[in-house]
């Protein structure tokens, strides 16, 4: 008999619908998706009243990664947190024991980088797990 370890997939999610289409194709395109992958969708609000009354799926990058991933088969669960960013989706990773996170990143250039920082930045330095960073359609033409 096989036996077949799920993959635990952390998705933090912004509003950005181009950023959680390319974070659904990522994770779709994971061998044996259908079949072993478990995703987590997350948003992190910056507003704890209206993280108790919206979900995940209900922002617009949540929504479209929601619809790929269930229209590709994968299983998918969805958590809010409330605070700063890269701090929650990194607790929200390691609370799930998440074998990787799929970000949307933005495309920044290197002095905005270097003046502003970026949650994607944060959470690449600071994971103690597998980070990859999709960014939008557009972005990725463009690059």
């Amino acid at each position: 008999m096989l036996l077949i370890s799920m993959f635990t997939v952390l998705l933090p999610i912004d509003g950005n619908e181009e950023h959680g289409a390319a974070q659904a194709d990522a994770v779709a395109m994971l061998p044996n998706a259908v079949e072993t992958v478990e995703v987590t969708l997350l948003y992190v609000f910056d507003d704890e009243n209206r993280a108790e009354v919206t979900a995940p799926k209900q922002i617009n990058g949540g929504r479209i990664a929601h619809n790929r991933l269930m229209d590709a088969g994968v299983s998918v669960e969805e958590m809010s947190r409330v605070g700063d960013p890269a701090a929650e989706i990194l607790a929200a990773a390691a609370e799930i024991d998440a074998d990787y996170i799929v970000l949307g990143g933005r495309k920044r250039s290197p002095l905005g980088s270097l003046l502003f920082g970026s949650v994607s930045q944060a959470v690449i330095l600071d994971a103690d797990r597998p980070v990859t960073i999709t960014g939008g359609k557009a972005e990725r033409q463009s690059g």
